[in-house]
C-alpha cells in the first residue's frame, strides 16, 4: 500500500549506501527520471542522468555527511521536471535515506505562507544548491526597520499584509536565477550572482516604496547587509554565509533607520568583543564591579545640597569606567535590569544611612534612584523596598524612586496601585523627564508623586528658547499648584541656575555644580558644601 501511495503521488523512497555504491529507489521511479536507474544503480549511473549543469548537485548529494545531516536537493533529470530530493544522513554517515518527489508535489511547502517567498530553510538549502556552481555571489539581507513599532500601531493583521505586500514586491524585483527569500519575522534576503547590479540598491528600491494598508500610509525602511561568496568546491557554508551577513544587518542597524553594512572581518572582532563583554557583565555582579556614583542635588534657594540621583557606572578591571550607553543596553537585552535595579536600590540606601549618620547638618538628605523600564511591574518590588528601607533604617521618603511617563502610562491602574505600595512602605516618588512623554494631567493628579523632574533640555536651552522657557515655567507653576517639588537636570552654569531660581524652581541638578561622583568623592563634596555653606556652582558652561 506504501508503493502504491508513494507511486500515485509521483514520489519514491531512495535509500544511498555509499560503501556499497547503492541508490535504491522504490516507488514512482519513472515520472521523476529514474526509470533505467531503478530499483537500483550506482552513485557515478546516478550522476549521469542528471542534467549536466546538476551534476555536481547530483555528486553533493552522494557525499557522506555526518549522521543527522539534513538533504534538500533540487535536481532535474533527463528530460524530465525537476525533482526535489530530501533525506537525512543515517548511522554517522554510513547511509543516508530519504524521498523524492517532482517539485510541484512540494509546491507550498518550503514557501514562507505569508509571502509566498522561499522560508529560511529551504533558502539554505537552494543557497548551498547555488553556491556548488563556480561563480561570484552575493548574498544581500535586509531587516525591516521598527516592525514591533507597526505592529503596537496596527496590531499583526495588518502587519501582515504588509509584510505580504512586500514579499510581493522582491518577487518582482529579483527572479529568473535570483533567489529571494523571507528569512525571518521582518528580514528578507535575496542571493544573486555578481554582476547584476547594485543588489543593496535593486533591494532598498523594492521594498522601501510607500505603501496604504486598511487606509494608513506606511512608509517601510529597511537596514541591509551584504557579503559576497565564491562559489564551487571551497564555497562557504550557507549557514556560515548568512551568518556572515546577520552581523552586517547588526552593524547597518546600529547606524539608524535605512543604514547598510558589508561584511567584513573587523566586524568579526565586534562580534567576540560584544561576546566577551556580555561574559564580563554577568561577572562583573558577582564581583562587585557595578557599582553607584552619586550627582548631587541642590537647593536652588539655600544651595544647599539636598541630595543625591544614584546612577549606575561599571568598574571594569581591564577598561576601567564602562560608559553606561555601552552597557546599560546589554544589561537589558541579557534581562539584568531588574537585578541591576535591585543592587542599585540596596547600595545607594546603604550609603545614604551611611551619610546620615556621619553628618546630621546635612539634614533631610534623600538619595534618588530609578527605576528601570518595566520595573514598576517586577513582582516583589514593593517588599525589596519595604526590607531595604528597614534594614537601612532610612528615614520616610529618604530613598525615593524615579520611574518614566511611559511606565506610568502602559497600565495606569495597575501602576496607581504598586505607586501607593511604594508610599506607604516608606519610600518617596519621582516622575521622570516630565515633559517628554504624554504628561497626561490626569494621571499627575490622581498618583501620589512627591516630585516632578524635567527634562535636561528644556533646562539647558530655556535661556535661548523661548519655548523652553515658558515648558520649565508651566512644569514649576503646575509641581506648586499639585503641592510638589520640581527638580530642574542640566544646569551648566549659574544663569541657568538663577533663571531657575527666578521660576521659583525647588532643586537643580547637572554638571554645573558636578557630574556623577564615586561615593566617596561625593561625601567630599557633601562636606565641602556644608563647610562653605553652598555647593560651588560653575558661572558659565565650559
Amino acid at each position: 500500500m506504501a508503493i502504491e501511495a508513494l507511486a500515485a503521488a509521483d514520489s519514491a523512497l531512495w535509500v544511498w549506501t555509499p560503501s556499497e555504491d547503492r541508490l535504491r529507489v522504490t516507488g514512482a521511479s519513472r515520472p521523476l527520471g529514474l526509470g533505467p536507474l531503478a530499483p537500483e544503480c550506482s552513485g557515478a549511473a546516478f550522476a549521469a542522468v542528471a542534467m549536466p549543469q546538476d551534476r555536481a548537485l547530483a555528486e553533493a548529494l552522494l557525499k557522506p555527511q555526518a549522521e543527522g545531516t539534513e538533504i534538500a536537493v533540487r535536481l532535474r533529470m533527463r528530460d524530465h521536471p525537476t525533482c526535489l530530493w530530501r533525506g537525512v544522513w543515517l548511522e554517522d554517515g554510513l547511509r543516508a535515506a530519504g524521498v523524492v518527489a517532482l517539485e510541484t508535489t512540494f509546491a507550498g511547502s518550503d514557501r514562507d505562507p505569508l509571502t509566498g517567498l522561499l522560508d529560511r530553510r529551504s533558502f539554505l538549502a537552494r543557497v548551498g544548491e547555488t553556491l556548488t556552481r563556480a561563480g561570484d555571489y552575493e548574498l544581500v539581507v535586509a531587516d525591516v526597520d521598527r516592525l514591533r513599532r507597526l505592529n503596537e500601531a496596527l496590531g499583526h493583521e495588518r502587519v501582515d499584509r504588509v509584510l505580504s505586500a512586500l514579499g510581493s514586491r522582491l518577487a518582482a524585483a529579483f527572479s529568473g536565477d535570483d533567489l529571494p527569500a523571507r528569512i525571518g519575522e521582518d528580514e528578507f534576503a535575496v542571493l544573486v550572482r555578481k554582476g547584476t547590479g547594485h543588489v543593496p540598491g535593486r533591494l532598498r528600491q523594492a521594498l522601501e516604496q510607500p505603501l496604504r494598508v486598511a487606509g494608513f500610509d506606511i512608509y517601510p525602511t529597511v537596514s541591509i547587509g551584504a557579503v559576497t561568496a565564491e562559489g564551487g568546491p571551497d564555497a562557504p557554508d550557507p549557514g556560515e554565509l548568512l551568518r556572515r551577513v546577520e552581523l552586517a544587518v547588526e552593524q547597518a542597524k546600529s547606524a539608524g533607520r535605512g543604514g547598510a553594512a558589508a561584511y567584513g572581518r573587523a566586524l568579526e572582532t565586534d562580534s567576540l568583543s560584544r561576546l566577551a563583554l556580555e561574559s564580563d557583565l554577568r561577572n562583573a555582579f558577582v564581583r562587585g564591579e557595578i557599582e553607584a556614583f552619586y550627582q548631587p542635588i541642590v537647593n536652588l534657594k539655600t544651595g544647599a545640597v539636598a541630595g543625591f540621583e544614584a546612577l549606575c557606572r561599571w568598574r571594569h578591571p581591564k577598561r576601567g569606567l564602562v560608559p553606561p550607553d555601552e552597557f546599560l543596553t546589554l544589561t537589558d537585552e541579557m534581562g539584568l535590569m531588574n537585578e541591576l535595579g535591585l543592587l542599585m536600590m540596596t547600595q545607594a540606601a546603604r550609603q545614604l544611612a551611611e551619610w546620615l549618620k556621619r553628618h546630621p547638618m546635612a539634614g533631610k538628605l534623600f538619595c534618588s534612584v530609578n527605576l528601570s523600564v518595566g520595573e514598576i511591574e517586577r513582582p516583589n518590588l514593593v517588599e525589596d523596598v519595604a526590607r531595604i528601607i528597614e534594614e537601612t533604617g532610612l528615614p520616610r521618603g529618604a530613598l525615593k524612586l524615579e520611574v518614566t511617563e511611559g511606565d506610568i502610562m502602559r497600565d495606569t491602574a495597575s501602576a496607581a496601585v504598586v505607586l501607593a505600595r511604594l508610599k506607604e512602605v516608606g519610600a518617596s516618588l519621582a516622575l521622570d523627564d516630565f515633559g517628554t512623554g504624554f504628561s497626561s494631567l490626569s494621571y499627575l493628579a490622581r498618583l501620589p508623586f512627591d516630585t516632578l523632574k524635567i527634562d535636561r533640555y528644556f533646562v539647558l536651552t530655556m535661556d535661548r528658547d523661548e519655548g523652553s522657557a515658558k515648558i520649565v515655567r508651566s512644569v514649576v507653576n503646575l509641581g506648586r499648584d499639585l503641592s510638589l517639588e520640581v527638580v530642574a537636570e542640566g544646569v551648566e552654569n549659574a544663569g541657568l541656575a538663577a533663571l531657575l531660581l527666578q521660576d521659583n524652581c525647588h532643586y537643580g541638578q547637572g554638571f554645573g555644580y558636578a557630574p556623577a561622583l564615586p561615593a566617596q568623592e561625593a561625601e567630599v563634596y557633601l562636606n565641602e558644601s556644608l563647610s562653605d555653606g553652598a555647593a560651588p556652582i560653575r558661572a558659565r558652561s565650559a
